[in-house]
């Protein structure tokens, strides 16, 4: 199996063909660790994971060190589509069904507060991100549409939420310029943002309150115990709690959650700066998820380029012609963008789960470990690190109601994982396709 923390990137580089890296608001480079220390708490991971347990840690009088293998943001943190979504990954009818109404509410709780997290530490650590409301969920077929409203629905009768807007075909057509969509819903209590700003946000924070940062530290083993002991190649951490929060770029190094989380690649593009056609294809500042099982996923940047995100590769080496997998799909929605250059390509390593839920786990009573956020974790994440705080301090009921959600292994061991993902992954894309 390859390293994916060096398959497809420079060692302790962010990724340079990234519309991000191009307009990040980068911080010094933190110096690797070297020797051995003592904390209280050790974080594996300066993703929004490990940095949001790092605050929320250190506001509770907690000394944090931190060991992260590349860059601060370096992973999926630093590269995804940027959309702060409501609710959980799985609809709440779903999680209703699972876990009954009680349960199912206070996910729905957590969610929520997700979002209301994020936003707190935007403003309370000033963080320059292009926060900015609206996602809109667009649907393909009527099958996909009925399940749209059916859920706004739901949201709005059982749950009071109402800052969803469904939309009819011409409803859509409002926001959007392409006939691809029968319709769909505007969450205006959703919201996107510059993912990679928003993870170095969070890392200088971490650096004001205190936090210790260790770029270029790869964790080779954990000992564990009371202390327990994390190894780099160049030093030692001996820590009463260990954070694991490598998601999709743990490889082996924690086998109990490496079964349950799986990486996958998805690539986005950027598109030269679109001008007066930007407006017209996106009608106002939103973001844009649809329906498809390998969703697409976009948005306007800041200087008006579209940020396409989408296609699907099944192997772990992100492919030559990036920029054509994420391409193609972009021109059957908006044909228009036939000549527009792509200025960046890039591509990312996120985690999936089974179930698509998050995997929050114990590992033994003194580490802890989120990831296999599936696409859904900028809020959730921000979110995952406060409820980790939160279990590290006694109040344990938000972690462990995430954790009671059955979460089971992949399949077929380590050696047949990734090829029994590989034919689930290829049915669905052909699914979609026809």
């Amino acid at each position: 199996m390859l390293d994916l923390l060096n398959a497809n990137d420079q060692p302790g580089q962010y990724p340079a063909e990234s519309y991000y890296t191009a307009t990040a608001d980068f911080l010094p480079q933190q110096p690797a660790l070297k020797g051995e220390t003592r904390t209280d708490i050790c974080i594996i991971g300066a993703g929004y994971t490990g940095l949001s347990a790092a605050l929320h840690l250190r506001e509770r009088g907690y000394d944090v060190v931190v060991l992260e293998a590349q860059r601060i943001g370096f992973g999926a943190s630093g590269r995804n589509g940027g959309q702060v979504g409501s609710g959980q990954r799985l609809g709440q009818d779903v999680l209703e069904k699972q876990l009954g109404q009680d349960a199912a509410r206070a996910m729905w709780d957590i969610a929520q507060e997700a979002k209301a997290t994020l936003k707190s530490l935007i403003n309370k650590h000033k963080i320059a991100c292009d926060l900015t409301p609206g996602v809109l969920h667009a649907a393909f077929g009527k099958a996909d549409l009925a399940h749209a409203h059916a859920e706004a629905e739901h949201l709005a009768t059982r749950y009071d939420y109402s800052q969803i807007t469904p939309l009819d075909a011409e409803g859509i057509r409002a926001h959007l310029g392409t006939e691809a969509y029968s319709g769909g819903n505007i969450d205006m209590g959703a919201a996107h943002l510059h993912p990679l700003n928003y993870a170095l946000g969070l890392g200088r924070a971490a650096l004001a309150a205190g936090v210790r940062i260790h770029e270029r530290s790869r964790v080779m083993r954990i000992d564990q115990g009371e202390p327990a002991s994390v190894h780099t190649d160049a030093g030692q951490v001996r820590a009463r709690f260990v954070v694991v929060a490598g998601n999709g770029y743990l490889g082996g190094l924690v086998p109990q959650i490496s079964a349950r989380v799986m990486p996958i690649n998805n690539f986005i593009v950027a598109t030269e700066p679109l001008g007066d056609l930007a407006d017209e294809i996106i009608k106002q500042n939103i973001a844009v998820a649809d329906s498809k099982f390998v969703v697409n996923y976009y948005r306007l940047s800041a200087d008006k380029r579209m940020l396409w995100g989408g296609g699907e590769s099944y192997g772990y080496r992100f492919p030559r012609n990036l920029a054509d997998k994420a391409r193609k799909p972009m021109l059957k929605v908006f044909p228009q963008l036939s000549g527009a250059r792509i200025d960046y390509a890039w591509g990312g390593t996120l985690a999936i789960t089974t179930r698509r839920m998050p995997a929050f786990q114990r590992i033994s009573g003194n580490i802890l470990s989120v990831g296999g956020y599936s696409g859904s974790g900028v809020a959730m994440a921000t979110q995952a690190g406060k409820l980790i705080a939160e279990a590290i301090a006694g109040q344990a009921e938000r972690f462990d109601l995430m954790a009671s959600f059955p979460v089971p292994s992949f399949p077929g061991g380590r050696l047949m994982r990734w090829p029994i993902l590989v034919l689930g992954m290829t049915w669905f894309s052909l699914r979609d396709r026809f």
